[in-house]
């Protein structure tokens, strides 16, 4: 026969189904935690750099590497083809202007001026004996001349006898032409002997005015050679640093060789150089902003160099300071150019996640998980990125590399 269920018996059967059930969805929620742990991946909050999505202010640089140089810096080379005679200086001693710094061999510089000047003496003497020459032939033809004015008036006086003693029958006509012609003679050799005055003048004139000018010539060679002879005592341009010098005596010298370079002290500007890439956004005028470790310097793009040498462009950069203590010849320093500047943006820390402007997935960290979103990347200044949508402020971002999980949609970010 049918035996009555107590309640009590109802109640521990519904108790023990209900755990039951409760311990059933346990192992399947436990496995199904541990099935995500083992297929989604998962990374450790302190092995991956997050930055926080912040609203600030962004200067669009450009980086270049840079080097100090002086502001003034002169070269001296050398003006004849020689050798180095004797040196007086040592390299990166401090020079005052017009210091002897070495001495170049000189003797092919005398023995030319020599030369010039037995060239010289021997034009003068030209030009003396030349006006010697014209004086005594001027002389010579002046008295011709005063004899053949003689001449022809008596010649003249002749002819008007005969003219007389003709009308009155007391001379031949053949007398007459004789008389005639003979004025005629004298008129053209005193004509002939005025020309020749003339000529001779002339033709000596331009002898020692040719003479004059080889003259002027050979002083010109004259003063270039003692420019020459001058600068084989080279010396400081002005009062700084020497910066390089050929201390070899005895060394033979090429015509136009560097000799030596003073630079001007503690006043420096900086060469960058950066890839022709970027050549289309420089201008001159554009603010830079030098750094070297800690210290950090304003500038302004001074030049941009037109010639591009081996994909590099080259620009010249002027310091706000170009007197700063931290500044020294040939030191290597970063330069960054300021190409545009923008307030009130969206900016993150920038890191290897990165790669330029423009649509990137970068991945997003919300509840602890880090899913894969498209922002728009906009300037960067080396340090933080804009960040033009996809975000807004007080959102994390991995900036560290995730190429590991370029093929996933998300990452859980263990803390």
């Amino acid at each position: 026969m049918d035996t009555l269920i107590t309640t009590a018996t109802l109640s521990r059967r519904k108790r023990n189904t209900v755990l039951a059930t409760a311990a059933v969805l346990a192992t399947l929620s436990l496995t199904a935690w541990a099935i995500n742990r083992a297929v989604s991946p998962s990374v450790d909050a302190g092995d991956v750099s997050i930055a926080t999505v912040r609203v600030g202010s962004i200067a669009n640089t450009i980086n270049a590497s840079g080097i100090v140089i002086p502001v003034h810096e002169e070269l001296v080379s050398s003006p004849i083809q020689t050798r180095v005679a004797k040196v007086h200086a040592k390299l990166g001693q401090q020079v005052q202007a017009g210091e002897l710094l070495l001495e170049l061999d000189n003797r092919t510089l005398l023995l030319a001026i020599d030369a010039l000047k037995e060239q010289l003496a021997q034009q003068e003497n030209r030009i003396v004996a030349l006006t010697l020459e014209m004086e005594q032939k001027r002389k010579q033809l002046t008295s011709a001349i005063e004899l053949l004015q003689l001449d022809l008036e008596a010649t003249r006086v002749r002819l008007v006898r005969y003219q007389t003693l003709r009308k009155a029958g007391g001379a031949s006509a053949e007398d007459l032409l004789t008389a005639e012609l003979n004025v005629k003679r004298n008129e053209i050799q005193l004509r002939q002997t005025h020309e020749q005055l003339a000529d001779n003048k002339l033709v000596t004139n331009s002898n020692i005015e040719g003479a004059r000018l080889q003259k002027n010539i050979l002083q010109k060679q004259m003063q270039e050679q003692q420019q020459l002879l001058a600068q084989t005592q080279v010396r400081a341009p002005f009062a700084g640093m020497l910066t390089w010098l050929l201390a070899d005596e005895g060394a033979s010298v090429a015509t136009g060789q560097l000799v030596a370079k003073v630079s001007e002290l503690n006043n420096y500007k900086v060469e960058a150089s950066l890839s022709d890439f970027h050549a289309r956004a420089l201008n001159a005028g554009q603010k830079v902003l030098v750094e070297q470790g800690n210290v950090k310097l304003n500038g302004e793009v001074q030049t941009v160099l037109p010639e591009i040498q081996n994909g590099t462009v080259k620009l010249l950069v002027t310091l706000a300071e170009p007197h700063h203590a931290m500044l020294r010849n040939k030191l290597r320093v970063e330069v960054n150019i300021v190409t545009e500047q923008k307030q009130n943006a969206l900016l993150a820390d920038n890191g290897p996640a990165f790669n330029g402007r423009g649509p990137q997935d970068i991945f997003v960290v919300r509840d602890g998980v880090a899913r894969k979103t498209t922002l728009n990347i906009g300037a960067s200044d080396g340090k933080a990125v804009e960040i033009l949508s996809g975000v807004r402020a007080g959102d994390h971002l991995i900036t560290s590399d995730t190429s590991r999980y370029k093929d996933r949609d998300s990452v859980r970010v263990a803390q």
